[in-house]
């Protein structure tokens, strides 16, 4: 059945859109990611424009998180405090985002640099994720020695406006969860994506959180960060497709809960690999598109 999608300008099937929400909420399920890395340039795959795509992904990653951060909330994995720190950086990142997204789009090179910025972003993490999956696997490594809690680095140690959250235990400048947030509400206005695959090793690694609180606070900050980006795109940008997102959270959702069955029979580092293929297949997919001489290189198109 095919549905006309307002703001795409374009008809589209509707078991299309609902199937690779679908996907996504599958691989999310699966391997514990928002996913949103990966629906942005399948819709673009699709033929949706690139504005588009990265407006109207903010608002699945808005539900998907609600439903997330609710569970941690009931257990406690959650600090208020520090993901509240976060999201000031996180509104002034999207702020910021939202500017530069109207500048390339100005330029009209908005389909250039999303899928240039895709490819390094995807390309990068997939190539990481692939070796160090690899690696630990030859080495035979325990999955508790990749999450150790360091020390923060000592220039951060150095950082004026120290802070205490009780909750982490933490006693850190506020600049640095504020820096990290503001990467956070960058990704979300310029690409879609929540940056949880950045936010949570930043987390870990950078303030020293205890990793049973990460995943709920990243998640919570997240939410709000991404809520903004989404009425900011659809007010100053007008990319916001409604009836794109509804089909897509919907897929999401119900993908979401055959992933989770799933995850139970694929775990630990043969998962990541399986993720850094696909997420490699991906960025390969979006080279070949941009770097590839095409076949009709003008193309007439009737209105």
């Amino acid at each position: 059945m095919q549905i006309y999608l307002p703001i795409a300008e374009m008809s589209i099937p509707v078991e299309m859109i609902f199937l690779l929400g679908g996907f996504v909420g599958f691989i999310s399920g699966v391997f514990g990611v928002g996913g949103g890395f990966l629906t942005t340039p399948l819709l673009i795959f699709m033929g949706i424009p690139s504005a588009v795509a990265v407006g109207t992904q903010g608002s699945q990653l808005v539900a998907s998180g609600v439903s997330g951060v609710t569970g941690y909330w009931r257990r406690g994995h959650v600090d208020f405090m520090v993901g509240t720190i976060m999201l000031v950086g996180g509104i002034g990142g999207s702020l910021v985002g939202i500017v530069f997204f109207q500048f390339i789009k100005y330029l009209g090179q908005m389909d250039l640099i999303i899928s240039l910025l895709y490819i390094v972003l995807l390309g990068s993490i997939g190539i990481m994720m692939l070796f160090e999956s690899v690696f630990t696997i030859f080495r035979k490594k325990s999955v508790k020695s990749e999450f150790n809690r360091l020390k923060s680095p000592s220039l951060i140690s150095k950082l004026p406006y120290k802070m205490r959250f009780p909750r982490s235990k933490l006693y850190i400048s506020v600049f640095v969860p504020i820096g990290i947030g503001f990467v956070s509400g960058f990704l979300v206005s310029t690409m879609g994506v929540g940056g949880g695959f950045l936010l949570v090793p930043a987390m870990i690694y950078i303030l020293g959180m205890p990793p049973l609180l990460v995943a709920g606070t990243s998640l919570f900050q997240i939410i709000f960060t991404s809520a903004f980006a989404t009425i900011m795109h659809a007010t100053v940008s007008n990319s916001v497709d409604i009836l794109l997102a509804i089909f897509l959270i919907l897929g999401g959702v119900i993908g979401a809960q055959f992933g989770v069955l799933v995850s139970r029979k694929i775990t630990g580092a043969r998962a990541r690999i399986i993720l850094a293929l696909l997420v490699l297949g991906v960025c390969t997919q979006l080279g070949i598109q941009l770097f590839l001489h095409p076949y009709d290189i003008f193309v007439m198109v009737v209105q």
